[in-house]
């Protein structure tokens, strides 16, 4: 069961805004202003923020199917 927001949109639920947890606003959507928008893309590109996967190593990389090889760089 989700909380009806009665203003513009009464389907969308209220979100709390994820960097301080005061309501969304319209604007910018999750959070609740500018600020807290920057400050999570700048925790995205400080590297605060990653998506974890596991290294690939060259010889997995060539085996990956749908991959296109590298070219080798000889001088």
């Amino acid at each position: 069961m989700s909380v009806a927001n009665d203003n513009e949109h009464p389907e969308e639920p209220l979100v709390a805004c994820p960097i301080c947890r005061k309501m969304a606003t319209e604007a910018y959507r999750p959070f609740c202003s500018k600020r807290c928008a920057d400050v999570d893309l700048a925790r995205w590109l400080g590297g605060t923020y990653a998506i974890p996967a596991a290294p690939i190593d060259d010889e997995d990389e060539e085996e990956l199917p749908g991959r296109a090889s590298r070219p080798s760089i000889e001088e």
